[in-house]
C-alpha cells in the first residue's frame, strides 16, 4: 500500500511517496511563481498549483506500481483566498497568507467589530494574512468580482477539489479563515454575515483524517492511478507538519523554520490566551492547538544570503560564525520583512538591523539574522509560558531545521531541548500519514504518529550559553516597542 503526500508551499509543491511502514520512497518538487502586483501584496495562480501537482504526481510514481497507491493527503499554505464562480472557475489570483493589503479591513474587524466579538465567534482576532479580511477587501475594492463568488476555498482545498470534485476543507485549515467557530467546529454565522457571504458559499467541513471522496475517474486516468484512490481532507501546513513530526496529544511542541516560522503546541482541550496573541486552532488529530506565527523565518536567511550577500552557499557563511560569539553579538535583527503576526500583529513592522559598529563583520550580521528569527519565535513561546504551559522540549522541522548552528541557537534562545526527527518532510509526510488513516490502515493520527516518527538527534541547551541568550533576548524585546511608531511613517 502506498500513499502520496502533498506539501503545497508558497514557492513550490513538494510531493512524496510513502509505503505503509512510513518509508519515503520518492520525493519530487515543482516550483511555481509568486506574483507581487504592489508592494506588500502577494498572489499566486491556483492553476499553477494544479499544473505542477499533476506533473509532479506523474514524476513521483514513475517506476513504481501505481496500482498500489491507495490515498492522497495534502498539507498546504494556509489562509489564501481562492474564489470560484458558478462554473467553478477561478475568479482572480489567490491572495496569499503573506499578503499585507488588508490593514484597513483588519482595523475595521478588530476595532469596529471588536476583538472581543471576534474572539467569541472564532477564538481568534483579525490578522492581515487571514481569509476574512481578504473577503472584505474584495467586497470593498473588487465588488464585481465579489458578486461572482459562488465558492470560497483555501489553497490545498482547491487542489483536493480538482482531484475529487468535492468542495471541502478541514477544521485545522478552516481555523485560519476567521470564519470558523473553532470551539464548536462549525462556520460562524455572525462572521459570515459580517463578511457578506453565506454558508452555501463555504466548503464542507471534515476532520483532517477523514476521506472527502475518491479521485475523479478522468483525473485517475490522467495520472495513471486507480480510480479507487481516497482523497483525505488533509490539513493546513502547520498542522500537517505537526502530524509529520509526531506533535499530537497533550502539550507536545514543534517549531517549524520554513518560509514562515511557527511554534505549535498541541492540546486535547480547547483554549484561548487572554490577548489572542497566539492563534487558537483545531488540530489535524481531531483536537486543538495554540500557534504563534512569524511571517518571515528561513525566508529572512534566504533573502540575506541570496539578495544581499549574493551567495547560495548558506553553510559556508554559517561556518564563519565562531562558537565563542554565540550569545555575545551586539547586532540585532528584527525579522519583520513582511510585517509581523504573532504576537505583535503589526502589518507596518519592517526588518531592521540595529547595534552595528565599524568593527562588525559579515558573520555578525548573518548571526543576527539567525538569532532574530529565534528571538521572534521565543516571543510566542513566552505567551504560552504565561498561560502556565511548561515546554521542556520541542521538535523542529522546515528548511532552517537542517542547520546545526540554527538548531543550537534555537535550543539556547528558547532554553528547551530541540529534537530532530528521521523524516524531515514536514507537511508532505503528515499529509501522507493522514491519507493512511483515511484509508483505514491506522485507527487514528496518534497511533500512526507514535509508530512512524523517530527522534534522531537532540540539541540540549548549554546553561552558560542559555544565560547569555537570556540577556540578549531581554534587550531584543525592547527594540520593537522603541521603533514601532517609526514604521508607519517610513512606509508612507
Amino acid at each position: 500500500m502506498l500513499t502520496i503526500g502533498i506539501d503545497l508551499g508558497t514557492s513550490a509543491v513538494k510531493l512524496l511517496l510513502m509505503d505503509e511502514k512510513g518509508k519515503i520512497l520518492n520525493v519530487v518538487s515543482r516550483e511555481y511563481p509568486l506574483i507581487f502586483p504592489q508592494p506588500g501584496w502577494s498572489e499566486q495562480d491556483p492553476d499553477a498549483w494544479i499544473r505542477e501537482t499533476m506533473t509532479g504526481i506523474v514524476q513521483l510514481t514513475e517506476g513504481f506500481d501505481k496500482s498500489q497507491v491507495a490515498g492522497i493527503g495534502a498539507g498546504g499554505q494556509m489562509h489564501g483566498l481562492v474564489v470560484l464562480d458558478e462554473d467553478d472557475k477561478v475568479i482572480r489570483p489567490a491572495i496569499l497568507w503573506n499578503d499585507g493589503r488588508t490593514f484597513a479591513e483588519v482595523d475595521y474587524l478588530n476595532q469596529t467589530i471588536g476583538k472581543e466579538k471576534l474572539s467569541a465567534c472564532t477564538a481568534n482576532i483579525a490578522f492581515a494574512g487571514f481569509t476574512a479580511p481578504k473577503l472584505l477587501w474584495m467586497r470593498n475594492q473588487e465588488p464585481e468580482n465579489f458578486a461572482r463568488i459562488r465558492k470560497i476555498m483555501l489553497p490545498k482545498d482547491y487542489v483536493n477539489y480538482r482531484l475529487s470534485g468535492v468542495h471541502c476543507t478541514d477544521y485545522s485549515d478552516a481555523s485560519g479563515m476567521l470564519l470558523l467557530d473553532v470551539k464548536n467546529k462549525c462556520w460562524s454565522k455572525d462572521m459570515l454575515e459580517i463578511c457578506g457571504i453565506s454558508e452555501e458559499q463555504m466548503p464542507t467541513l471534515f476532520e483532517s483524517f477523514q476521506p472527502v471522496g475518491k479521485i475523479l475517474p478522468e483525473v485517475a486516468a490522467q495520472l495513471g492511478l486507480p480510480d479507487t484512490v481516497v482523497i483525505a481532507a488533509g490539513a493546513g501546513d502547520n498542522a500537517a507538519a505537526a502530524v509529520g513530526t509526531g506533535t499530537v496529544g497533550e502539550g507536545a511542541c514543534n517549531i517549524s523554520v520554513g518560509t514562515s516560522g511557527t511554534i505549535f503546541i498541541s492540546s486535547e482541550k480547547f483554549g484561548v490566551d487572554d490577548h489572542n496573541a497566539l492563534h487558537s486552532f483545531a488540530h489535524a488529530d481531531g483536537n486543538y492547538h495554540l500557534m504563534g506565527v512569524v511571517l518571515s523565518a528561513a525566508s529572512c536567511n534566504k533573502w540575506w544570503m541570496e539578495e544581499i550577500l549574493k551567495t547560495s552557499d548558506f553553510s559556508a557563511e554559517q561556518q564563519e560564525i565562531k562558537p565563542e560569539n554565540l550569545g555575545r553579538n551586539h547586532v540585532y535583527f528584527l525579522p519583520y520583512l513582511m510585517g509581523e503576526r504573532s504576537p505583535i500583529n503589526d502589518t507596518n513592522a519592517r526588518g531592521t538591523f540595529i547595534g552595528m559598529t565599524m568593527d562588525n563583520t559579515r558573520a555578525d550580521l548573518t548571526q543576527a539574522v539567525l538569532e532574530g528569527v529565534a528571538f521572534a519565535i521565543r516571543d510566542s513561546l513566552e505567551v504560552a509560558r504565561s498561560l502556565g504551559i511548561d515546554i521542556k522540549r520541542s521538535r523542529i522541522c522546515g528548511g532552517g531545521a537542517k542547520s546545526p548552528l540554527w538548531r543550537k541557537i534555537f535550543a539556547n534562545v528558547c532554553n528547551v531541548e530541540i529534537e530532530s526527527i528521521a523524516a524531515e518532510e514536514g507537511p508532505g509526510y503528515g499529509g501522507a500519514m493522514l491519507a493512511m488513516v483515511a484509508c483505514g490502515e491506522y485507527p487514528d493520527v496518534k497511533t500512526i504518529a507514535e509508530k512512524f516518527v523517530q527522534v534522531t538527534k537532540v540539541e540540549k541547551p548549554d546553561p552558560e550559553l542559555a544565560a547569555r541568550y537570556e540577556d540578549r533576548y531581554q534587550r531584543f524585546r525592547e527594540i520593537y516597542p522603541s521603533v514601532k511608531a517609526l514604521f508607519p511613517k517610513l512606509n508612507g
